[in-house]
């Protein structure tokens, strides 16, 4: 009897070390790179600056013209008309204005 129940013991230890293997593995798989993804993200938004050149998430190109505490106004294309507020979490992509101009 005493046999059975160490055996079932070390099955139940198998079992437990099994799933937080798996856990930890689905947090670094998963979980992490969205985090660090996140941050990236972040500090993009906290780096705008007006003139800027942007790629929002809708795939357009524009010009930052003037930035508030959530929201940024974009001008689009040669047309000095077509200026759009939109959040800052819409933007993908920076280029900023000083390196664009040393190419």
């Amino acid at each position: 009897m005493n046999l059975l129940t160490a055996s079932s013991m070390g099955n139940i230890g198998f079992w437990v070390i099994y799933i937080v293997v798996i856990i930890a593995f689905m947090y670094f798989i998963a979980i992490r790179p969205q985090k660090k993804q996140q941050k990236q993200l972040q500090s993009l938004i906290n780096s705008l600056e007006v003139g800027d050149s942007v790629e929002t998430t809708s795939g357009f190109y524009g010009v930052i013209i003037d930035i508030t505490d959530d929201m940024v106004i974009v001008e689009f294309g040669g047309n000095k008309n077509c200026r759009i507020p939109m959040v800052k979490t819409a933007i993908t992509r920076v280029e900023k204005a000083d390196e664009g101009e040393s190419k």
